[in-house]
Order: C-alpha cells, then sequence, then structure tokens
C-alpha cells in the first residue's frame, strides 16, 4: 500500500506547488492565530485555486467558534477539516466537510475508546503531546503507543523528518503521515529539497 503524504502548514504557493509535484496527497492551510504558520483566507484561496487537480485541500482549526470555520469556508474552497483542539464530534460533524480529528498521544491516552468517540471522522492524526501546544512543535512521540487495530484510517504526524519516516511508516505502518517543520527552512517556508527527501524516504518503506 503507499503512504499518503500531507505536508501541513502551507503559506506560499511556490511550496504548495513544489509539494503538489513531488507526490504530496494532501496540503494543509492553517486557520489558528496563534500558528507561526498561519495563513489568511484570503491567501489560502489563491493557493489553492492554483493547485492541480486531486490534491486534498486541508483546513486546519484548533478550538475554533463555529462562525470562524463558516467564515473561513465562505472564502476558501477546501475539502477536509482537521480538528486540533478539544471540539466534540458533534461540532466536528456540523460543517458540511468530512474531517479529520488530531489526538495529542501521550501514557494513558486510551486512543481506541477515543476513535469510537470520533467514529465519524474520515481519520485518527496521531501528534505529539506537549503542553500548551496544538501540533506543529516539531516534537516525535513513543509509536510504541499506537494500537495495532484502530477502527479509522492513522495519519501519523508529530517530529517526522527524512531521518525517521521510513522507521515510522514500517513501525506503525499508518495510511498517511503528516509533516510541517521536518521539511522546512523556517516556520512556514518549505524546502524543495527536504520535501524531496522526505518523499524519498517514504517511497523506500513501501519496499
Amino acid at each position: 500500500m503507499s503512504t499518503a503524504v500531507k505536508i501541513c502548514g502551507i503559506t506560499r504557493g511556490d511550496d504548495a506547488l513544489a509539494a503538489a509535484q513531488l507526490g504530496a496527497y494532501a496540503l494543509g492551510f492553517i486557520f489558528y492565530a496563534k500558528s507561526p504558520r498561519g495563513v489568511a483566507p484570503q491567501r489560502a484561496a489563491e493557493i489553492i485555486r492554483g493547485l492541480p487537480p486531486f490534491i486534498t485541500a486541508v483546513g486546519l482549526f484548533v478550538n475554533p467558534e463555529e462562525s470562524d470555520i463558516e467564515r473561513v469556508l465562505a472564502r476558501v474552497p477546501l475539502n477536509l477539516l482537521q480538528f486540533h483542539g478539544e471540539e466534540t464530534p458533534e461540532f466536528c460533524a456540523r460543517f458540511e466537510l468530512p474531517y479529520i480529528k488530531a489526538a495529542r498521544v501521550r501514557a494513558g491516552l486510551d486512543l481506541l475508546q477515543y476513535a469510537q468517540h470520533y467514529s465519524a471522522a474520515r481519520g485518527l492524526l496521531l501528534d505529539a503531546f506537549v503542553e500548551g501546544a496544538h501540533g506543529g512543535t516539531g516534537a516525535a512521540f513513543d509509536w510504541s503507543l499506537v494500537p495495532r487495530e484502530l477502527p479509522l484510517p492513522v495519519i501519523l504526524s508529530g517530529g517526522l523528518t527524512p531521518n525517521n519516516v521510513a522507521a515510522a511508516i514500517r513501525r506503525v505502518k499508518p495510511w498517511a503521515v503528516d509533516v510541517s517543520s521536518g521539511v522546512e527552512a523556517s516556520p512556514g517556508i518549505k524546502d524543495p529539497r527536504k520535501i524531496a527527501a522526505f518523499m524519498k524516504e517514504v517511497r523506500s518503506a513501501e519496499v
């Protein structure tokens, strides 16, 4: 099975096109004011409209108000929503788009129960738990905490780089991997060489 790749924290059109050309399945756009990778809706819309076909545009939100999402959706042609906070299943399902739900993994979190709680999600994104942060930390977590059989497709995130993504895929066998800081020159600015190296390692893990 081919492992899908999502490049998150896109802020520039050139980075989006480079990621797509190098084989990314999805691109993430962060609508969270506290993130150094946040992007304005108008800018995200311009980038997405310039993408080639079959690339999924994902909008990432952290504990938003319903009006925040509606305001973004009125301007931005998103395909998928990603919730990275403490949103309830009812809230996540309130919008006319499929969604994925992030879980910040640490010892004691029952991922089987978490997945059942968000059973309507298209996938479960597993990220590292860092106190006071909602992703984008560059920190990895203990992959042995991921159960063998989760009822939702797993999107593995958290501290992935060209140096460790192949080992992560072999260990966890996720449906997809999600990377942001691991392919950057600086927050929000992607490095095409790092993206290419990352993609090469993803493919090497599938042999």
